[in-house]
């Protein structure tokens, strides 16, 4: 008979998994049902802040199982997660800057094609861990990308156009989904460090990638929500 799988009360980074699971599920609904508070060009937005929480959760469900039954980081499911999620948060951007002024689609393009190249450089890199070269240089590839996406939400041309165009709200919630892809992405290359150097430690990256989820997804959708309630209440007062 095989043997029931439980979890151990001193797995935290099991726990984690499992919290995260949870919040994931209650963010999505949140945000689907606070659609209908909001104004039509940001029903959107809350759309697609519960489809990227919506998605993480069904990956956590499984890459709690994985890590729980094995031991072992579910990388996988991670990044078939993060390839899903990820572009979608890049349409977050370029659904707030549509919303205020004519944006070309290169803009959007870009950003896209940065956010892939970043994830892609990423994966190789995990999953060819034992060739130490390619560990380095995919991780430096990754980096280049996300200091690409940096460069353009904060002087290219993403940023002149939120600078010269919107409303408040519009413009704060450019401001602070800029400092989450700043700050809260950070931690990724952080958990990478500390998952690959030095030996590794399995526990530490998947606890920091776990963290970072929470922010990147949950509290990128609080923002787009609150912009949204926000400006919402503001134009029907």
């Amino acid at each position: 008979m095989d043997k029931a799988i439980f979890l151990n009360p001193s797995d935290y980074v099991g726990v984690s998994f499992w919290i995260i699971s949870a919040a994931m599920v209650a963010a999505t609904f949140f945000f689907w049902v606070e659609r209908d508070r909001v104004n039509g060009k940001w029903k959107t937005s809350l759309t697609v802040a519960a489809m990227v929480t919506g998605i993480a959760a069904i990956h956590y469900f499984y890459m709690r199982e994985v890590w729980v039954a094995t031991g072992g980081s579910p990388t996988v499911f991670r990044y078939v997660d993060w390839l899903l999620t990820v572009p979608l948060q890049i349409i977050e951007f370029y659904l707030i800057l549509a919303a205020i002024a004519v944006v070309a689609a290169s803009v959007f393009w870009r950003l896209l094609i940065a956010s892939v190249v970043m994830l892609v450089a990423g994966y190789l890199g995990e999953v060819n861990a034992s060739d130490t070269n390619m560990l380095w240089i995919c991780f430096a590839i990754g980096l280049l990308s996300w200091f690409y996406i940096i460069r353009e939400v904060f002087v290219g041309e993403a940023s002149k156009i939120n600078a010269s165009s919107g409303s408040a709200a519009c413009q704060t919630a450019f401001g602070a989904l800029r400092l989450i892809i700043t700050v809260g992405w950070a931690i990724y290359p952080l958990g990478y460090l500390y998952g690959y150097a030095g030996g590794g430690d399995v526990n530490a990256l998947n606890i920091i990638y776990n963290l970072a989820d929470i922010v990147n997804k949950i509290a990128f959708g609080v923002v787009i929500w609150a912009a949204a309630t926000s400006d919402s209440d503001n134009q029907s007062a």
